[in-house]
């Protein structure tokens, strides 16, 4: 380990999005072809669940208004208001996500305090929860899009899972080259998505218009009041219409929240709503049509065009979704929840960008073996739900915590509003969990094992800095006393650590079995901020210790690229000359075997597996391969 996380009460620093000075029509036309892809592509199964699902209504003309009722209102209220009007409020130095929240609120909350951790434990949970989220979108929008070729030429019905299988190997054998070179193409087809969304239904609701008294709420509480208990089973069907609120939360620091509004209630909100209401006056019409009305609200002779636009749009739902955990994973790692990971920049100039080979190839096989598993878009959607319910009774907590710990005016009416969706939130988790056995244990064991690992690599990562400052020479007491009587060689030496309360492992080693030291040490500590981006001009800090030694930390945002090299280019210091050709870098490598018994066997066994995946520092710090010298080390839990 040679970086830390930095205690929350970290001085922000403002970020350098790439969207500063970009139009607001630009940003909103690529926002709508990144984080609007999963919300949009939920007409393909959303309403056909509740009268399709394995707790199905009657297509009887009171249950379907009942269902546009609760889907209308639950839009309205979950996406509408509460993320795109509330949340986006709380941004973490103008990034969202789980993560980025849980970073806000956890330095809001203090570093010590039982709040704290609780705010740590449920916004790493909900990182969790977002990576099976992750494998499942594409999964299921892929395969919802492709069953349309079931409505449009029934004799290829056979070829519905090859062909989706198919599409997904070849969605993430790409992902390696990146979205820019394709990105530009994203917003248009989204574009063209929801007007086709919004025209067949709008001609759906012409030919049938009482389909529009589902506007009234009176319909969902009526239905609510008579059949309390269908009415909760509904909840798990309508909720799918909500998933991908996330994403207008976590993709915000791409394009900002003015984008994000702009197309969701300029376009998106209303093209969805025309078209769920238009599934809806179809069904009234012919309750036959409940099989898949997204596809039959389609002209026949549309219907095979309507499956590649669908297609497209679920490949951009599922592009979405993936580099939401490319990003994830990234994040995770700045904060210390994951040891260091091979990451690929695919763009020179646009940071968010990312590649993450171990995540593409771990996500492909979970996708594969998910649509072997389920088979068709309605037998995956039990095991939707619960994973993005979870995440979003998360968000509202930590906001509501976030709004608690603010100063602004009105808070209290605010924690108000967000306690009543919580509330909400908490009967759509409890819904999805009825689907426990039908699929809904998926999400929530892989959650699970993912948490557990997130938290043994924290864990594991304290044991192994406490013992260091145990056994390693304690930093004063090098500085204070008479420095090692060695020869000096020509040079700077880099020792990079994670405690500046102690002698790099490294230094202690070279002095031991090398018996030198170079002409200027350099002990650099990298500290991981709990904010986005880090400005140039206090990136670097640098502090004189003895005769030709000092500390120098490199402090990155968790959004940041950590380049050592470059960093060390920008240092205005003249006390330390820094030759790029006469610099050496020291690594200590850990080992981990069992010890005392800090952490039970299975976790230590679990921890050092995770240490051997680790990237190199050299690689993640960019440091140059022929001025590294690795050393190893031994460390007992």
């Amino acid at each position: 380990m040679s970086a830390t996380t930095s205690p929350p009460a970290a001085v922000q620093a403002g970020p350098s999005h790439a969207h500063s000075n970009t139009p607001l029509a630009a940003l909103t036309l690529a926002a709508l072809g990144v984080v609007f892809g999963d919300i949009g592509t939920s007409p393909l199964y959303a309403f056909k669940e509740a009268f399709t699902g394995h707790h199905a209504l009657p297509a009887t003309p009171a249950h379907i208004l009942a269902t546009l009722s609760a889907l209308l209102w639950a839009v309205l209220l979950i996406v509408s208001v509460k993320y795109v009007w509330i949340v986006l409020k709380h941004d973490n130095d103008g990034e969202g996500g789980v993560l980025a929240l849980t970073a806000l609120a956890h330095r809001m909350a203090g570093d010590h305090s039982r709040r704290a951790w609780l705010v740590i434990g449920a916004g790493v949970f909900a990182a969790a929860l977002f990576y099976g989220d992750a494998i499942i979108t594409p999964a299921i929008s892929v395969l919802s899009a492709v069953e349309g070729i079931s409505v449009a030429t029934p004799r290829f019905e056979h070829a519905i899972v090859p062909i989706t299988i198919v599409i997904l190997i070849g969605l993430f054998l790409i992902q390696k080259k990146g979205t820019g070179s394709v990105g530009i193409f994203f917003g248009p087809i989204t574009i063209v998505w929801f007007l086709s969304l919004a025209a067949v239904g709008a001609i759906s609701i012409a030919k049938t218009p009482e389909v529009l008294q589902a506007l009234s709420p009176l319909h969902a509480l009526r239905f609510a009041i008579q059949e309390p208990s269908a009415a909760f089973l509904l909840l798990s069907a309508v909720f799918l219409a909500l998933t991908g609120g996330e994403a207008l939360y976590a993709d915000m620091g791409h394009f900002g929240r003015r984008a994000v509004r702009l197309a969701w209630y300029g376009l998106v909100f209303p093209c969805l709503i025309i078209n769920y209401f238009g599934q809806g006056a179809l069904v009234l019409r012919d309750p036959s049509a409940v099989s898949n009305p997204f596809f039959l609200l389609i002209p026949e002779n549309l219907r095979l065009s309507m499956v590649i636009l669908a297609t497209a749009a679920t490949v951009i739902a599922s592009q979405a979704t993936i580099s939401g955990a490319y990003s994830l994973t990234l994040q995770a790692s700045r904060l210390g929840y994951l040891p260091r990971i091979r990451i690929l920049h695919t763009s020179d100039r646009e940071q968010g960008q990312i590649y993450v080979p171990s995540v593409n190839w771990w996500m492909l096989l979970g996708v594969i073996a998910l649509v072997l598993a389920f088979g068709s878009s309605g037998a995956l959607a039990a095991a939707y739900g619960i994973a993005v319910s979870g995440t979003m009774i998360i968000t509202t907590l930590l906001t509501l915590i976030v709004t608690r710990l603010s100063k602004a005016r009105g808070r209290h009416v605010l924690m108000a509003v967000l306690i009543l969706f919580a509330a909400l939130e908490f009967f759509f988790f409890a819904s999805n969990l009825a689907k426990l056995l039908q699929g809904g244990w998926f999400p929530l064991t892989m959650g699970a094992m993912l948490f557990l690992m997130l938290t043994t690599w924290k864990e594991g990562s304290r044991l192994v800095a406490e013992q260091r400052r145990r056994i390693d020479i304690p930093m004063d007491d090098f500085i204070n006393g008479p420095l090692p009587d060695v020869p000096r060689v020509a040079g700077t030496a880099v020792y990079l650590t994670s405690d500046t309360g102690i002698v790099p492992s490294a230094l202690f080693h070279n002095l031991k079995h090398f018996k030198v030291m170079h002409e200027q040490t350099v002990f650099l500590h990298v500290i991981n901020e709990n904010v986005p981006y880090i400005q140039p001009n206090e990136r670097l800090v640098l502090t004189h210790l003895s005769d030709q030694v000092w500390e120098l930390s490199v402090r990155f945002g968790f959004r940041e690229e950590p380049d050592i090299p470059a960093a060390l280019q920008t240092l205005q210091d003249t006390t330390l000359r820094l030759d790029a050709m006469g610099t050496t870098y020291f690594v200590a490598r850990s080992t981990v075997v069992d010890g005392p018994g800090n952490l039970p066997a299975w976790r230590c066994a679990l921890y050092s597996w995770m240490t051997r995946q680790a990237e190199g520092a050299a690689t993640y710090y960019r440091l140059p391969p022929n001025q590294v010298v690795e050393l190893g080390t031994q460390v007992m839990l």
